[in-house]
């Protein structure tokens, strides 16, 4: 444990060197190491008299990038790959980082390939990095080391983090047409008002006549918006912030919230199947691995994404510690599909319940991906509309006192 203390203190940091090589050549790169003396010291047993070594500098503007959730998806495939060829675990992990061309990443690979040689396990070397490896995540691996089939498990983690990422980019893609009408139909209105609007002002200001009441209400908004466009702005990132905010921090208005998102038209569909494809995955993936069922519910509740779902599936897990049957405590939520409960109900019956959930995922999945195409193919024509409106609105509120007289003339 000391030795395990003493390389968390010590982590690999970036220095860039100029030396000369055994044939006399100059050369200059970059390396990892502890402190400047160990570099020297790696450095000479690769045959370079080093003349200069310093610490790479920081980025200026934020550095590396950061390790996002699709880069562990991808590692967990690698590690799966390469376990599955016979290849082991550390000389894994080290060819995963020396090919990682996202640095963030190759440094947390690092660290880990150093824990693991200091004697750590390696689902206590990933909870070090909660923010990368969830509880679910290290649960399994932890199965995995103490079943000796840590490759099956990777591989079954590996497909659970493609699947949950491709169901998270579905849904990110749902979300993205209704908030880009919006955001594009409000810049649009905006330029418009404070920028076009004003140039007929002048024009209708010689008229001498009463101007339309939809004109006057246009003129208004636009008056509105150029003496005041700065607070709209405000007032709209102050809301967002403070939503986001409460949402994050308070569990009442965040259930309240996912409650309401859920029955939104068409939206709500699509969330409501990934809810369902996310709770199957999750829980076929970790009762597969040998998880015990109870477990396993708990972690597809905090794989939920939504604390509907995330309170339904607490309670299944209270009912079936209870000595209830899954499919039973499943329709008493009120939030699942019959189909989905009678396939669990088949799976429970038959032995089955991990295979039969994988199905009831990949039908989810499956749907969710139709779905999210068929709201693409709906939109499109949609946003279309609103801006012809809007903008079509705008042009006949600056047209019609110019209609009115031609019309009297």
């Amino acid at each position: 444990m000391a030795q395990a203390q003493q390389f968390k203190i010590k982590e690999l940091e970036a220095f860039t060197y100029k030396g000369v090589n055994r044939r006399g050549k100059k050369v200059d790169g970059e390396i990892k190491g502890t402190s400047i003396a160990e570099v020297k010291a790696l450095l000479r047993q690769q045959g370079i008299t080093p003349s200069g070594v310093k610490k790479k500098p920081k980025s200026l503007f934020g550095g590396e990038r950061k390790i996002s959730a699709l880069d562990i998806a991808i590692f967990t495939r690698q590690i799966a790959t390469m376990l599955g060829a016979g290849v082991p675990l550390v000389q894994s992990i080290d060819l995963i980082a020396n090919g990682a061309d996202n640095k963030s990443l190759r440094t947390l690979m690092q660290k880990i390939s150093v824990k693991i040689q200091a004697g750590l396990p390696l689902s206590e070397t990933l909870r070090e990095h909660p923010k990368y490896f969830d509880e679910l995540y290290c649960d399994l691996v932890k199965s995995g080391e103490a079943s000796g089939a840590l490759d099956a498990i990777f591989d079954r983690l590996a497909i659970y983090k493609e699947k949950a990422e491709a169901l998270k980019s579905k849904i990110k893609k749902a979300m993205f047409y209704p908030i880009a009408v919006l955001v594009i139909a409000g810049i649009v209105t905006s330029i418009l008002l404070i920028f076009v609007v004003p140039q007929f002002a002048e024009i209708f200001a010689g008229f001498g006549a009463e101007l339309p009441a939809f004109t006057l209400f246009v003129l208004g908004i636009s008056e509105l918006m150029q003496a005041y466009w700065w607070m709209f702005l405000a007032g709209m990132a102050a809301t967002f912030y403070l939503v986001k905010k409460t949402y994050n921090n308070n569990l009442i208005f965040r259930t309240w919230a996912d409650g309401r998102i859920i029955k939104l038209p068409v939206i709500g569909n699509i969330l409501n199947k990934a809810a369902v494809a996310r709770y199957a995955r999750t829980l076929s993936t970790t009762f597969a691995a040998g998880v015990p069922l109870i477990e396993a519910l708990e972690s597809a509740a905090g794989a939920s994404g939504n604390e509907v779902y995330k309170n339904a599936i607490l309670f299944i897990r209270e009912e079936v510690s209870s000595g209830n049957q899954m499919h039973i405590a499943m329709k008493q939520t009120k939030q699942f599909p019959e189909m989905v409960i009678q396939m669990v109900a088949i799976g429970e019956e038959s032995g089955a319940l991990d295979s039969m959930l994988a199905k009831v995922a990949n039908i989810y999945e499956q749907e969710v991906d139709d779905a999210v195409d068929g709201l693409t193919a709906l939109l499109e024509p949609m946003i279309m509309a609103v801006l012809g409106v809007v903008i079509g609105g705008l042009i006949i509120a600056m047209y019609l006192p110019i209609f009115q007289m031609g019309s009297i003339i």
